[in-house]
């Protein structure tokens, strides 16, 4: 099993120079790549730029960014910029994020976003790999000035149509909170659609949650990242089936996040994440690896544990 980590994921309240700190701490750790998420806060690009300058060796992800919100050309622009002002590879991670962020913060229509991320991956297959003295893209009369980032292409996919495009273009596809039963029914999906593609499979990564010896902070931190997921389709019987049928229903009657954490048992948090002492942790990873997963993005719960430290070193100590 190959572990990267998160320095940010899903938005929450924890401080907004957190994510460095994640990042500094898996750089000096020994891990080999950061992933740089995008959210309401932070641009994926610039924080991975800073998480370069503030780091020694590690290798960037940037994203998963919006297909609805960012052009193919200026995703692979901003992957070039980065790998230009840090020397480091960068990749670029891409999703179709969600209706309440693409429409509710960046005030633009979130229409067909499973075509238009096969539309973007398509072309980031071109831009991504250009040489210097090209067409910046094809057609145009400005050459292309900057070498290419050298980093892997990753598609976030979860739906059919996703999966045939992380199949077609990708070099990693990324799944998000899944359970070990879940990573193996969309491992089999995207082995087929490759070999439709004509493709050998891409790598299967996935976000998941951690917390080693987890205090009270670190605990509620993970379920409320649980909580967002609950009433999500493909997420909520997995809950429902795991026995947390009461904190589904109050997610679909429209209850707060902090009722809902409330609402589920500490068990919950280790459905879809690596939450528990070491034994615990490194059996549930034994079953991702079996179900078929060849990458764990770490994503640290931070509060009770700045940037991370803890959990990070424990699974730098054990793999």
């Amino acid at each position: 099993m190959d572990f990267s980590v998160v320095a940010v994921a899903r938005e929450d309240d924890s401080p907004v120079e957190e994510p460095l700190r994640v990042a500094v701490a898996a750089d000096r750790l020994g891990y080999r790549e950061v992933w740089a998420g995008e959210g309401p806060t932070w641009d994926s690009f610039v924080l991975a730029a800073a998480i370069g300058r503030a780091t020694e060796r590690v290798a960037l992800t940037a994203g998963p960014v919006a297909v609805s919100v960012r052009e193919p050309f200026g995703i692979a622009r901003g992957a070039a910029s980065v790998a230009a002002v840090t020397g480091r590879p960068v990749g670029v991670a891409l999703g179709t994020s969600s209706k309440r962020v693409v429409e509710g913060v960046h005030g633009v229509p979130r229409v067909r976003p499973a075509a238009a991320m096969e539309a973007s991956a398509a072309a980031l297959r071109v831009f991504l790999y250009g040489e210097p003295g090209e067409p910046i893209v094809p057609g145009s009369v400005f050459p292309r000035r900057l070498p290419p980032p050298g980093g892997p292409l990753t598609v976030a996919a979860f739906g059919d149509r996703a999966i045939a495009t992380a199949a077609t273009h990708s070099d990693r596809m990324l799944l998000d909170l899944v359970s070990p039963d879940q990573v193996r029914t969309l491992r089999a999906k995207l082995t087929a659609a490759a070999e439709r593609a004509g493709r050998t499979p891409p790598t299967l990564a996935s976000w998941l949650p951690a917390a080693v010896d987890p205090d009270p902070e670190s605990l509620a931190q993970v379920l409320r990242s649980v909580a967002g997921y609950l009433t999500v389709p493909g997420y909520s019987d997995m809950f429902e089936a795991a026995g947390f049928g009461e904190a589904v229903e109050l997610a679909r009657t429209g209850a707060d996040s902090g009722t809902l954490v409330r609402a589920l048992p500490a068990a919950a948090a280790g459905t879809v994440g690596l939450v528990g002492d070491l034994d615990a942790v490194r059996a549930r990873v034994a079953e991702y690896a079996d179900a078929g997963l060849d990458e764990i993005a770490l994503v640290p719960a931070t509060a009770g544990d700045p940037g991370g430290e803890r959990t990070l070193t424990a699974f730098r100590r054990a793999w």
